[in-house]
Parts: C-alpha cells; sequence; structure tokens
C-alpha cells in the first residue's frame, strides 16, 4: 500500500495542514502530562521525606537503640528516606530529559510546519494564478471569435446589398480574424504554461512539500515513542533501588527478634532483689498492751517488721527478724531506736543527692552503672595517656631541633595530663572497689532471702515509713487515710525519678582550642588557648561542638575555635598536633 501524502493526498491541503496542527497540540499536551507527572514525583518526594523525618528517632532516646523492633523501625524510616531521593531524581530526570527537550523541540516543529506550508501555498497560488492567466486568454479568444464570426456575417450580407460598402465589412471581418487568430495563440500559449504548471504542481512540488510534511510528522509521532519509552525507563532505573530498599525493609522486620527484646527488658530493668517471701500471720486476737517505756514510740511501730510493703536497701543495716513467729502483745522493739533513726536519716540523705558509690540503685542497676562508670573512665584514661605520648614526642622533637618550637612550653600541659591521669586511676580505683562490693552484695544476696523485712530501694523505706505514721493516730491508733496515701505515693514517684540518670556520652576523638572562649550562656563550657579537650558530639551543622572536661564538666564550643581530632572509630586516623 502507498503511503505517500504527496500522490494519497495531492488534495487534502487544508486536512493536512489542521492534522499536522491537532498533532503539535497533542506533543503539547502530552510535554504538560509529564511536567504534572515529575510535580506529582517531587511532591510525594518531599512527603515521604518529611514523614519519614517525622517518625524518625530521636537521638537522645537510648531505648529506641535497644530494641530490634525500634532499631527495624529505624532500618525502615531509613529506606522510605532512600526512596524519595529516588523519586526525587526521577522527577528531576522527566524534567531534564523529557519536559524541557519536548518544549525546544515543540518550538522547532512549529517552525519547520510553518515553513513547509507557507512553500505550499506559494505553490498553491502559483497554479491559481497559473489557470486564471489560462481563463482569461480563453474567454478572450472566445469573444474574438465571435466577434470576427459576427463580423464575417456582416461582410457577406453587405457584399450582396452593396458593393462598396462590402469592401469596408470585409476588412473590419478579417481584422476580427486576425485578432481572434491572436486570441488563439494566446490561449494556446497560455493552456501549455498552464498544462506544464499543473503537471510540475502536482508531480514535483506539491510530492515534495508533502512528503516533507509527512516527513515532519513521523519525527513528532516517533519524539512522542521516544519520549514515552524515556518516561518508562526512568521508571524502570528506580526499581532496582527500590527493591533493594523493600528488601532491606523485609530484612529489618525479619530481624526483630521478640525472645531477645524481653531479655532486654530483664537486663534494663533488673534490680536484683529477691521477690518478698511468705507474709506471716498476724494474731489481732491478742490483748495489745502498751508499756510505759514504749509511750514515746508510735503504736504500729512493729509493723516496720512486719509489713512486707516496708523493706530496707542492700546498704541498710539488717533488720532482726521477730522472736516469735507472731507478734507478742508486748512491743518491744528489738534492734533498737537509735537504728531507726539511723535508716531515717539515711533515707532523708538519699532523699537529698545521689551518693557517688550508686548505693541508692538496686543492685543490679549499681553493677551496670558502675561498670558504664569504669569503662568510661577507662576510654578517659586511655585518651590521656594518647596525649600523654604525643606531647612527650613532640618535647623530643622541640628537645632534638629547637628551631620547630620550645620543650619547656609543652611541660605545663604534660603535668595537667598527669594530674589528670592521676585522678582518672584514683576514680577507677573507687569505683572499681565499688563495683566488687556491689558484685559481692549481689552474690550474697541471691543465695538467700530475709525472713521478716524484703530488700528493695531505700526510698521505698521512706516512703512506707512516713505513710504508715502518717495513718496513725495521736494515740497510735490505725487510721485509713487514702488522701495521705496519694500525697506519698507522689512524693515516691518523684524520688525515684531523681535516678534516672542520663548516661554520659562516649568520647569520639579531642579537641585542642585555637582560641580562648568565655562560656557565658547556659549549656556552654569556657575554655583557654592551647587546652585539649574531649570531644562527645561533633558539629551537626549549627557551629557547635560537644566537648568534655574531664568527667564532670560538659558543654559547647564554636567549631571555629577549636582543632579537631577524631578517633578511628569515629572518623578515619586520630590526629596529633
Amino acid at each position: 500500500m502507498s503511503c505517500n501524502w504527496g500522490t494519497e493526498l495531492w488534495d487534502q491541503f487544508d486536512n493536512l495542514e489542521k492534522h499536522t496542527s491537532w498533532g503539535i497540540d497533542f506533543l503539547e499536551r502530552y510535554t504538560k502530562f509529564v511536567k504534572e507527572r515529575a510535580d506529582i514525583e517531587l511532591s510525594y518526594a518531599k512527603q515521604i521525606r518529611s514523614l519519614s523525618k517525622k517518625y524518625h528517632p530521636k537521638r537522645n532516646r537510648e531505648d529506641e537503640s535497644r530494641y530490634s523492633w525500634c532499631l527495624a523501625f529505624a532500618a525502615t524510616l531509613q529506606q522510605l528516606n532512600e526512596l524519595s531521593v529516588q523519586r526525587e531524581d526521577l522527577a528531576e530526570n522527566m524534567n531534564t530529559q523529557i519536559v524541557c527537550e519536548l518544549t525546544r523541540y515543540t518550538q522547532e516543529l512549529k517552525a519547520e510546519r510553518k515553513s513547509h506550508f507557507q512553500d505550499g501555498r506559494r505553490a498553491q497560488q502559483h497554479i491559481e494564478s497559473s489557470w486564471k492567466q489560462l481563463e482569461s486568454s480563453k474567454r478572450r479568444f472566445e469573444r474574438d471569435c465571435k466577434e470576427a464570426e459576427r463580423a464575417q456575417h456582416v461582410s457577406d450580407r453587405i457584399d450582396l446589398d452593396n458593393k462598396t460598402d462590402g469592401e469596408k465589412a470585409r476588412q473590419t471581418a478579417q481584422q476580427k480574424q486576425q485578432a481572434a487568430e491572436e486570441s488563439r495563440k494566446d490561449y494556446v500559449t497560455s493552456l501549455n504554461q498552464f498544462n506544464q504548471d499543473q503537471h510540475q504542481h502536482y508531480h514535483t512540488l506539491v510530492p515534495v512539500i508533502y512528503q516533507r510534511i509527512q516527513d515532519m510528522e513521523e519525527r513528532r509521532i516517533e519524539r512522542i515513542g521516544e519520549a514515552m519509552r524515556s518516561l518508562a525507563e526512568a521508571d524502570r532505573k528506580v526499581l532496582p533501588v527500590v527493591s533493594r530498599c523493600l528488601d532491606a525493609m523485609m530484612d529489618a522486620a525479619e530481624s526483630i527478634q521478640p525472645r531477645k527484646d524481653t531479655l532486654q527488658v530483664v537486663e534494663v530493668y533488673k534490680s536484683g532483689f529477691d521477690p518478698p517471701g511468705d507474709v506471716e500471720f498476724e494474731d489481732y486476737s491478742a490483748t495489745m498492751r502498751r508499756s510505759i517505756s514504749e509511750s514515746n514510740i508510735p503504736g504500729g511501730i512493729t509493723w516496720l517488721y512486719s509489713c512486707p510493703s516496708l523493706p530496707l536497701s542492700v546498704a541498710d543495716p539488717p533488720i532482726l527478724p521477730p522472736a516469735a513467729s507472731t507478734p507478742t502483745p508486748n512491743l518491744t522493739f528489738p534492734w533498737g531506736s537509735h537504728n531507726v533513726c539511723w535508716c531515717l536519716m539515711n533515707v532523708l540523705m538519699l532523699q537529698g543527692s545521689s551518693p557517688a558509690d550508686c548505693s541508692h540503685l538496686p543492685p543490679e542497676q549499681r553493677r551496670k552503672k558502675l561498670q558504664s562508670r569504669i569503662n568510661s573512665i577507662n576510654q578517659e584514661i586511655q585518651r590521656e595517656r594518647e596525649q600523654r605520648d604525643a606531647l612527650l614526642k613532640m618535647r623530643e622533637v622541640y628537645e632534638r631541633s629547637p628551631q620547630m618550637g620550645d620543650a619547656s612550653s609543652l611541660e605545663p600541659r604534660l603535668e595537667e595530663v598527669k594530674q589528670n591521669l592521676q585522678r582518672l586511676e584514683e576514680e577507677l580505683r573507687k569505683n572499681q572497689v565499688w563495683l566488687s562490693e556491689a558484685d559481692s552484695r549481689l552474690s550474697d544476696h541471691s543465695t538467700r532471702r530475709q525472713s521478716g523485712g524484703y530488700v528493695f530501694r531505700s526510698s521505698s523505706l521512706l516512703t512506707s515509713l512516713c505513710l504508715h505514721l502518717s495513718f496513725l493516730s495521736p494515740d497510735g491508733s490505725y487510721t485509713e487515710d487514702h488522701s495521705a496515701e496519694l500525697h506519698f505515693k507522689s512524693r515516691s514517684s518523684e524520688f525515684d525519678d531523681d535516678f534516672d540518670d542520663e548516661e554520659p556520652l562516649p568520647s569520639i576523638g579531642t579537641c585542642k582550642s585555637l582560641y580562648p572562649f568565655q562560656g557565658q550562656n547556659e549549656g556552654t563550657l569556657s575554655m583557654v588557648e592551647g587546652e585539649l579537650l574531649s570531644v562527645v558530639e561533633e558539629d551537626k551543622g549549627d557551629g557547635w561542638t560537644r566537648v568534655r572536661r574531664n568527667l564532670e564538666e560538659e558543654g559547647y564550643v564554636p567549631t571555629s575555635y577549636i582543632k579537631v581530632f577524631l578517633d578511628s572509630s569515629a572518623k578515619g586516623a586520630m590526629t596529633y598536633i
């Protein structure tokens, strides 16, 4: 089947003009579709990124880095963020490789189409002009022939009637015949010219122009096909990455270990205490007697060693059980009122501030706290030793090459490092002693269970004691005061919250101050020029670095004021000054 517009559609100039105009409109519509598709992908990527950021675990939430389900969710959010990056790349490729190219091509196509149809109109105008010329010569020839015929009839009539006028009529008839002959020649010339122009128009000009229009249309259609393939290919390029992200999400989901997480809860919250034993029977049928010597002691003080809600900590003095299995009517205090005062003072001291040996914590938590502190001190000691070795090497270099620096200028810093090492080693020894004590008490406590007393936190002693005393009327009788119970429960929860100390951040390197800085705002740390500090958190883009001096002072300093040397485990190998 022939597919040549020049031969098949030689008489469809107007329809071709409409069809090609509609084709360009379609190309512009498809370009707009791709652009809107890219905008949707970009908007989707931004929303996914915002969602991932919204639910990303907070850096100060240690619990979310401990359990497998939290880690799995964090990994899923990270992969979701990677998906948003791929969607952004897809939108950018659509805009640059398809939308921009199609927009430029559409302008070129419009200019090309305009040029081709201008050539077609000029050819059409030329053939129409040639046809008009032919029609004009034809009408003139027809008119001259009719006039010559009438002149000949007139000449023949006059020739029969009057020979004198007949000569004049014959001359007129001859002139008309000559004019008709000239018109005939003119008509023949115009006819030949028109036939020649028409042949050239329909067999040369029109096929060439229409073929160019056809080629232009085929290129436009092919370009649309290429754009569709490019769009599909851009989608296909992100599929491997999307597939990897989905696989990573599946792996994260598979990595959740319920049993491990439940054991982790035990590891985090285990106190090391034994559960309470059986509650002894209290015989209230016996007549209660109070002695004069005990009149100054609250009537219900024997409850201290009979009620299971009144525990003592491991650090408290042992509470001796009653002499008999059931309370005796004689309310004697077998371990003395001075022990009661000691216990109350001990609890009141604990309520004011936390002891350095962490004895306020449950045994297991105390052991973990001390072990964590020892690990942190060991890291600080290692860094101080590395700084000392670096300073010693620098001093040797200065001694061998005085032009490089003054060796004596390093002595103050060496002395400071030496003092820091002594202080840290002393802290390490104390904490190791406390840890040994905690381990021994924990092991001893696990092999025995007290009868008549229970081992809990010392704060519970104060709470239970005060709560019980608040229930006693001035004469020593028991009263039901629920408001007092609620009051002391809230105080107990406030006291317990005081011991939820945040673990210090581990050091990731060291830094040297280039300039002095006066930390006047809250959360900043002052430093002098040339001071060496521990880095616990890198600059997050806000211009501040979190540092620590010794083990107590910590704060932020300007990043531009220091030179940072990160450990090999953090970023690259550590660099010395």
